[in-house]
């Protein structure tokens, strides 16, 4: 994808040497753009928890896509099985470098992880949305699970989307188990 100053967006597959530069851009959207939903305090507990190892842990068990701009990662995004489910996915991780909001980056993840296997295998889709992102994934057709627009315990409103597996041809189905 391009971007208004013309410079390309491009995926790269996860590396583990990723990790440090997606941790310090995730910790600067909580700081910099979830802080005035959360507060500070809420915040801070958050950072504490999400360091380089609990990203390389999430990163096993996810497909996770890097989104660079010139030698710099502007975003990031994963997708997982919804606690092994073979038909159930959870979206995660979800960011784009602050100074890069609003340039249609997060439009170009949320594409990509909808264009994974485990998306298109899957007959429900949960994302654990923050205040901040909840109207983002809702323009994306994501709904307040079961109808319930109430913060869970971590204090994300648990959205969900339904497809149907017909949708999906045939030949698409296989290799995706």
């Amino acid at each position: 994808m391009k971007l208004a100053n013309g410079t390309e967006v491009i995926i790269k597959p996860y590396q583990d040497e990723d990790a440090e530069e997606i941790v310090n851009l995730i910790i600067r959207n909580f700081r910099e753009i979830n802080v005035k939903d959360y507060g500070e305090k809420a915040i801070e507990t958050l950072v504490a928890t999400h360091d380089v190892k609990w990203f390389k842990s999430l990163a096993e068990c996810a497909n996770v896509y890097v989104f660079w701009n010139e030698n710099k990662i502007v975003g990031v995004g994963s997708i997982s099985s919804f606690w092994g489910s073979p038909t159930e996915s959870i979206l995660l991780t979800v960011f784009v470098l602050p100074e890069f909001h609003g340039q249609r980056i997060g439009s170009y993840i949320m594409d990509t992880l909808e264009s994974d296997a485990l998306f298109l295998r899957a007959e429900r889709i949960e994302i654990p949305a923050s205040i901040t992102a909840v109207d983002f994934y809702r323009k994306k057709g994501y709904e307040y699970k079961n109808g319930i627009k109430k913060l869970d315990d971590e204090q994300h409103y648990r959205l969900e989307k339904f497809r149907k597996i017909s949708q999906i041809p045939r030949s698409k189905l296989r290799g995706m188990t």
